[in-house]
Formats: structure tokens, sequence, C-alpha cells
């Protein structure tokens, strides 16, 4: 009980996302996703939030259980899950936790093992950690578009629609 109140604290007290992630790094967020997304044929999606819904917060689970399920969710919501070769990426990131989680979907998935995807989060961690939301933001980012040249490289001159907004989404 005692671990959940301090979950639903931690949540309501934490600072506005809109403060933390001013409209200057929105900005150039939003231009390395387009930059990132002409070199590949993925699509790249950022949300952000400061806590989690209170319908999360009395769950008996672990934070990285919530974490990453209401990443799965916010997949969904975006509709990431929902592009021509099936490898859209949400990169999520909860303030109140400083925590990220990445969810692809299975094109990409499918590809990528999972000690990778483990392997890039840890990467991160510091950066989360410390409150260099930017830093960390922008690592993670890099890491995706690596996994997507890699795995769905744009060939030159061929279409490539760009079928998911590329400005993050704040919760």
């Amino acid at each position: 009980m005692l671990t959940r109140m301090q979950r639903l604290l931690r949540h309501r007290w934490q600072a506005d996302v809109h403060q933390t992630l001013p409209p200057a790094l929105l900005q150039r967020l939003t231009r390395g996703v387009s930059a990132s997304e002409r070199q590949h044929r993925g699509e790249i999606r950022i949300y952000a939030e400061a806590g989690l819904p209170l319908s999360y917060l009395w769950r008996r689970q672990s934070t990285a259980e919530l974490v990453r399920e209401r990443a799965l969710t916010i997949f969904g919501k975006l509709r990431v899950w929902d592009t021509e070769h099936n490898n859209g990426v949400l990169i999520y990131l909860l303030l109140a936790e400083r925590r990220i989680e990445i969810v692809a979907d299975r094109g990409l998935n499918d590809k990528v093992p999972q000690t990778t995807w483990h392997t890039i989060l840890a990467r991160m961690r510091e950066p989360f950690q410390a409150g260099d939301f930017e830093t960390g933001l922008t690592l993670a980012l890099h890491e995706v578009d690596g996994l997507l040249r890699a795995h769905f490289p744009q060939a030159p001159g061929a279409h490539n629609p760009d079928e998911l907004p590329n400005a993050p989404v704040l919760g």
C-alpha cells in the first residue's frame, strides 16, 4: 500500500511535461524524426508524459510492467502499428519515473533480438536518471534510426510517404 501511495504522489506532483520539454526541444526532435525518416522506410513517434493516469497507479504491478503496458497502449492509440511495412516505432518517455520504453511493430521487432533492445535501453538509462531528457531522447532517436536504416533502408529515388506525424506528442 505504501509503495502504491508513493507512486501516486510521484506521478501527481511531477513537473509539467510542457516545461520539462520546451518548444525548442520539441522542434529539434521533430526535425530529427523528419531527417531520420528520409533515410529509411520506417516511422518514428515520440510520446512523453509527466505521470501515469490514475487507472495505472493502483495496480499491483512493477514499475517496469506499468511503463511497458502504458507504452503499448500509446503505441496503439497513436496508430504506430498502422504502417505499410509494419515498421513503426514508439519512443515513450515517462517523466515521473525517468524511464523510457521503445515499442517496435512486428516488421522491425522480428528482425531485432530482444537483447539489442535491452542494450539500447540500458545505454539511455544514465541520461534519463540524471534528468537529461534531451540527450536521452536524442540518443533514443539515433538508436532507432540506426536499426531502421539497417533493416528498412530507403532506396534512392523511391517513393517514401510520411505515414505518421513527426512532431512529439505530450500527454
